[in-house]
């Protein structure tokens, strides 16, 4: 079978145009590592970058790479008019059974369903929810993708869902839908453990309002008061009111730092000294910190909303906590903290379900069946 797999080169994401080689967004690159296993498909990766960029022809044996370059002209100002018309030059020499577009972020999903071929997408973030959580204006960015989200949904084949939460949000626009959790990078499933002493709580994402940072920080104030931790966050800050709050919280806590923007690799060496990972999150689909923390065996204690609740059970592979409540989020902390043998039973029981529902390879094969479903249904 042939796939054209549309996503975004985080390249062109980060500017970072000087790098030989693509890297793409945490799901579609363990997706990728699924794919690359099952050699009766061939894959053409392609996205779209504002200039051109060295890359290298293949990424793997059975998956070929593409960057189309747009003028400035073709992305958000247009519709992405100019991604949509390159990517469809492009596919008609390619001529793929299937197209599957990651994300309805950019031009990914909008240009899946203009691309003349049978097309699914993915929905990494819900563009719509995510607008009405923050209220966004008129003609902002966020308020322009909830749009094209609206726009593009009822126009694919069939709309492959990370979680429930994302499900119920677009069941009255999709034709189809189906129920798949992202993929997990497979060296995460073999990741060391080491647990720094005093304990070490990991903080993961963009800080930002939405993944709640502030609230947790002083949530933990008391906890930090009796008993030595420390907090560690990860991510971009925000260059907003919002992250110069962060920042100040931060140089009155001697025992919160913040380490930047981790990759993956970054990330595994975290997760080896980390005695719990922390999710306090507003509003989330399906966070790749959770995949991985399971994956890897460091226990995890997260906010119940969105999609979270598919992927972790209470108190049988992680804990929940109220995002809004700082009482309640210092509570579950201090639970994993003082009960080591029931958070090492949960742990161990989060792992072997990651293995089970996250390995690449079994998300790789159960795409397949949906592209099989897709080419079966046009016929």
């Amino acid at each position: 079978m042939k796939i054209a797999l549309l996503t975004t080169d985080s390249r062109e994401h980060f500017k970072d145009y000087a790098n030989p080689q693509p890297y793409f967004g945490t799901a579609p690159e363990a997706l990728l590592e699924g794919l690359a296993q099952l050699l009766e498909t061939e894959i053409d990766v392609i996205c779209c970058v504002r200039q051109p960029m060295i890359s290298p022809e293949r990424l793997a044996p059975n998956i070929r790479y593409h960057a189309l370059v747009v003028p400035p002209l073709g992305w958000m100002k247009t519709g992405y008019q100019g991604c949509i018309r390159a990517v469809r030059r492009k596919l008609a020499e390619l001529q793929p059974d299937v197209v599957h577009g990651q994300g309805t972020e950019r031009d990914c999903a909008l240009t899946a369903v203009f691309s003349g071929f049978p097309n699914v997408v993915t929905i990494h973030g819900n563009m719509r929810l995510i607008a009405q959580l923050h209220g966004a204006r008129p003609f902002s960015y966020a308020w322009l993708n909830a749009r094209l989200e609206a726009f593009t949904l009822p126009r694919t084949q069939g709309v492959v869902c990370i979680t429930r939460y994302t499900q119920d949000a677009v069941r009255s626009l999709a034709r189809r839908t189906w129920l798949l959790p992202n993929a997990v990078d497979g060296r995460f499933f073999n990741a060391e453990r080491a647990p720094a002493v005093p304990p070490l709580i990991l903080c993961v994402g963009l800080v930002c309002p939405r993944k709640n940072q502030n609230r947790f920080i002083r949530a933990l104030d008391e906890l930090a008061a009796q008993r030595a931790l420390r907090v560690r966050f990860l991510g971009h800050v925000e260059e907003t009111a919002y992250g110069a709050e962060f920042r100040e919280l931060l140089r009155t806590r001697p025992w919160c730092e913040h380490a930047g923007f981790a990759d993956r690799d970054r990330l595994r060496t975290h997760f080896a000294a980390a005695a719990l990972v922390a999710l306090p999150s507003l509003e989330d689909n399906c966070p790749m910190v959770v995949l991985e923390a399971m994956a890897a065996g460091v226990p995890v204690v997260a906010a119940r909303v969105g999609g979270v609740p598919d992927l972790i059970r209470e108190a049988e592979t992680g804990l929940f906590c109220d995002p809004l409540d700082g009482d309640s989020m210092a509570a579950a902390v201090a639970r994993l903290l003082d009960e080591p043998q029931r958070t090492a039973e949960m742990t161990a029981r989060a792992q072997v379900e990651a293995r089970e529902r996250f390995h690449p390879r079994e998300i790789a094969r159960q795409h397949l069946a949906i592209y099989r479903e897709v080419l079966a249904r046009r016929a």
